[in-house]
């Protein structure tokens, strides 16, 4: 399992120059110093499913590609298992926000394409078929992408995501474009699949519902430069209601106010 630690972690960008390049004047020869993430410290424990909010643009999904090994132009030490991120991983997976699945291939296909390496087909093909049926795809492995729902794409991404059997699992705005009936029923099986596996899970959300009935823990960044305003501990037994447990609902007004926006109108 994935044990993760983000210790001063610092991202910066350099803007576009807004000024004609001169070379007897060395500060127009590269644009603007654009602070991103600015002394960002967390660790997440064994298992579990830390869902992060923060206001659009903050970096979110900056943070979370660092943690995956796609951005390694940081400063600070970002370690899991007590291993330095390198660069990516078949032990560290990451779920795209928009569907990433291969369209010349089938369903099957695709959730076997990090198994390639299993010498045994026997093997492969059993492992390929537990994880489409743990995503509830029966009937539709021959199927190419442009053939299936909204829904049915996340499944089956979720499920060539799992099949490799990472220790960690990197989603980023895992239900980003599906109605609201496919997103509640996406976000039911995405955390009893967390439930039944134990795959510490990091998920970036701008819902602010998903990561209080979804995480073991929510962290809160601040706008840019990002830094943490919270991270906590989410102990509420499941099933989760808002109605049922005026803790959670008054966590939620707090979360609701700490971003900004009002949860009534």
């Amino acid at each position: 399992m994935g044990h993760i630690v983000i210790k001063n972690l610092r991202k910066e960008y350099i803007d576009r120059r807004r000024r004609r390049r001169n070379t007897n004047d060395p500060d127009t020869c590269t644009g603007d110093c654009v602070l991103v993430l600015d002394d960002i410290n967390l660790e997440f424990g064994e298992g579990e499913m830390v869902c992060i909010l923060g206001p659009s643009g903050c970096g979110k999904s900056t943070m979370l590609r660092i943690m995956a090994g796609f951005d390694r132009a940081f400063s600070g030490n970002v370690t899991i298992n007590g291993k330095k991120i390198m660069g990516p991983s078949s032990d560290n997976i990451f779920v795209f926000q928009h569907t990433a699945l291969l369209p010349w291939m089938t369903v099957r296909e695709n959730v076997g394409l990090g198994l390639r390496g299993l010498k045994n087909e026997e093997e492969r093909n059993a492992r390929i078929h537990e994880y489409i049926e743990m995503v509830e795809l029966e009937g539709f492995e021959e199927r190419y992408p442009y053939q299936l729902s909204g829904g049915m794409l996340r499944r089956a991404e979720l499920a060539r995501a799992l099949a490799v059997n990472p220790d960690t699992l990197f989603m980023d705005e895992p239900f980003t474009g599906l109605d609201f009936l496919t997103h509640m029923k996406m976000r039911e099986e995405v955390v009893n699949m967390h439930l039944f596996l134990g795959k510490t899970t990091i998920v970036v959300t701008h819902d602010i519902d998903d990561a209080l009935m979804m995480g073991d823990r929510v962290v809160i960044l601040s706008g840019r430069p990002a830094n943490v305003k919270m991270s906590q501990k989410l102990d509420f037994p499941r099933p989760r209601d808002f109605r049922e447990n005026p803790e959670l609902g008054e966590l939620r007004n707090e979360v609701f106010f700490m971003l900004g926006v009002n949860y009534a109108i």
